[in-house]
């Protein structure tokens, strides 16, 4: 089931206007936006969760440049945190899990597609490592403990998954989740997946550096302003006042 999106901008012209609940009135989208919160038993959108860093690392090495898939509920948010890490040369929002031939917003949104809203993570390994950008992916950019789900939105679409790239990233992520969930820093064990990269498809370009584009959209304001809020306050030396946009 696709949960409604507050103030989001959709083409006109599209078969489906990509989701029917713009015809819902902002009063509406309100108060379904409040009453998904209360039915998500996690933690409220303006905390972070308290974490170590991850015990087993990539070492930075003779590479300039790597990359990282991660999914953490809706793609504007994911992608507006990493856009704002030091490091990071480029977030894309895009989709990971399913094939080509369904790697559009319609039909993904469908929840059927085995897609999950998903963000290419292209960094400077001297600059930030791997383990780095996994520790603020479990703190701030989402919450970790929820399947399926995160806030207003439903579907497997919008799960906690990661995508590594080589083995060494999986070692990582898999050593960093059972970290974590010994670490008694949840109050639940982590649903993070870690999943085979079929390939990583870029979403349409109204999706793209959306929460920079619509600041004052209610779902922004409410879902996803606060992670960028947290990023600067928990990681204040990881984070860089102008984000790096994929519109340049």
């Amino acid at each position: 089931m696709k949960s409604p999106r507050a103030g989001q901008a959709v083409p006109l012209d599209s078969p489906s206007r990509r989701t029917a609940c713009l015809k819902l009135a902002a009063a509406g989208l309100v108060a379904a936006t409040a009453w998904f919160a209360l039915q998500a038993p996690g933690r409220a959108a303006e905390t972070a969760f308290e974490i170590p860093p991850p015990v087993a690392d990539l070492p930075a090495g003779d590479a300039r440049t790597a990359t990282a898939v991660l999914a953490g509920g809706c793609f504007w948010g994911v992608q507006a945190v990493f856009q704002h890490v030091d490091g990071v040369t480029q977030a894309l929002s895009g989709y990971a899990g399913g094939s080509a031939a369904t790697a559009s917003y319609d039909t993904v949104s469908g929840g059927h597609t085995g897609h999950a809203e998903a963000v290419q993570v292209t960094y400077d390994p001297n600059r930030v490592t791997y383990g780095q950008l996994l520790q603020i992916f479990f703190s701030v950019v989402h919450d970790p403990t929820q399947r399926n789900r995160q806030g207003p939105d439903v579907g497997t679409q919008y799960r906690s998954a990661i995508f590594p790239t080589d083995p060494a990233q999986r070692r990582v992520a898999e050593a960093y989740i059972a970290q974590l969930d010994r670490s008694g820093a949840y109050p639940r064990p982590l649903a993070t997946t870690v999943e085979t990269l079929q390939g990583f498809y870029s979403a349409e370009d109204y999706h793209q550096d959306y929460l920079i584009r619509h600041p004052d959209s209610l779902y922004i304001v409410i879902n996803d302003q606060p992670k960028v809020e947290n990023l600067a306050r928990v990681f204040a030396d990881r984070y860089r006042t102008k984000p790096v946009l994929v519109g340049g």
